[in-house]
């Protein structure tokens, strides 16, 4: 099981993959929309804002979010690090109920991209 440093580790990548990235994935990644991934093996969940190409995570807390963010994500510890590391597939994940992603229509279409 991926600890709370490692989820941490696996966003932080994440937000520096994004900022990296060209053409519609940075068109993409330069939404500025709140952020929350819920870890639910962990029990806890990172808060912040996707802005500026990257991910800001501003907070750690137990349990589920207590807010409703723009962006919402929930998966477990393992599975937000291999899908950071490239050793999972998003759409596989997804269809298989592993990972849950709840954003505005709008903002499907675009972060489709990214995945």
């Amino acid at each position: 099981m991926a600890t709370i440093e490692e989820c941490r580790a696996a966003l932080g990548k994440l937000s520096d993959n994004m900022q990296g990235a060209e053409g519609d994935v940075r068109a993409a990644a330069a939404l500025d929309r709140s952020v929350s991934c819920h870890i639910t093996d962990l029990d806890v969940t990172f808060t912040g804002r996707m802005t500026g190409g990257r991910i800001e995570v501003d907070e750690t807390r137990p349990g589920p979010p207590r807010e409703r963010a723009e962006i919402r994500l929930a998966m477990a510890g393992d599975d937000l690090v291999a899908l950071v590391d490239g050793e999972l597939n998003f759409a596989t994940a997804w269809g298989k109920g592993r990972v849950r992603l709840e954003a505005s229509l709008l903002d499907l279409f675009r972060l489709r991209k990214l995945l």
